[in-house]
């Protein structure tokens, strides 16, 4: 079922995964908040412009971990979705840690537990993500790491969406496209930033 789930449509897999469970190195989150990100028809995507080394994850098969490093100094981890031979992915943008409470603690040290992963940088380092899981499968119970649905459906009243967090859009034109999908009154649903369009010298 799940892997089905996975190798849909970007925009149908990414609602169904919120209040899903990620479990990696002994501790759970349950997802409160994704995007969607679709590839060759998404400028906001890293795979827009095709294969590089750096994106091949994202091009299949479903339900890997595409894992990126951004800002220099934070990893960012997306479930990987859609057939095999068309890059798209969810970020995993925010949870609300279920399991592994002493561990979390440890990882995110001083930081209230709300805040623990609230934000896709906080939420890999919640669950220990970083480079050497890039490319881990969530479908194989052999692997550190899983994905386990939600074992009732979120009701449609109760997942908001609207602009991702930091991007323009996926038109190329400014226009912004609401993919980003979250559990209404959530807590540790992060807060939204609008894109700032960079000027060329």
């Amino acid at each position: 079922m799940l892997a089905g789930l996975l190798a849909g449509d970007v925009l149908d897999v990414a609602p169904a995964l919120l209040g899903a469970r990620v479990t990696h190195a002994g501790v759970t989150v349950r997802l409160t908040e994704v995007e969607a990100y679709a590839g060759s028809a998404d400028p906001g995507s890293h795979a827009y412009r095709g294969r590089t080394p750096r994106t091949e994850v994202m091009f299949g098969p479903a339900g890997r971990l595409y894992v990126y490093f951004t800002y220099g100094m934070h990893f960012c981890a997306n479930v990987v979705t859609g057939p095999a031979g068309e890059a798209s992915a969810v970020l995993l943008r925010a949870g609300e840690v279920v399991a592994g409470h002493g561990l979390a603690a440890g990882r995110r040290a001083g930081v209230r537990e709300r805040d623990w992963a609230r934000g896709p940088a906080r939420l890999a380092t919640t669950l220990a993500l970083g480079r050497a899981e890039n490319g881990l499968n969530l479908l194989d119970p052999a692997t550190d790491g899983h994905l386990e649905l939600a074992d009732e459906q979120v009701p449609a009243p109760a997942v908001r969406t609207g602009p991702r967090v930091g991007v323009s859009g996926a038109g190329g034109d400014g226009e912004v496209y609401p993919w980003r999908f979250w559990l209404d009154g959530e807590p540790t649903v992060s807060a939204y930033r609008p894109a700032v369009r960079r000027r060329r010298g």
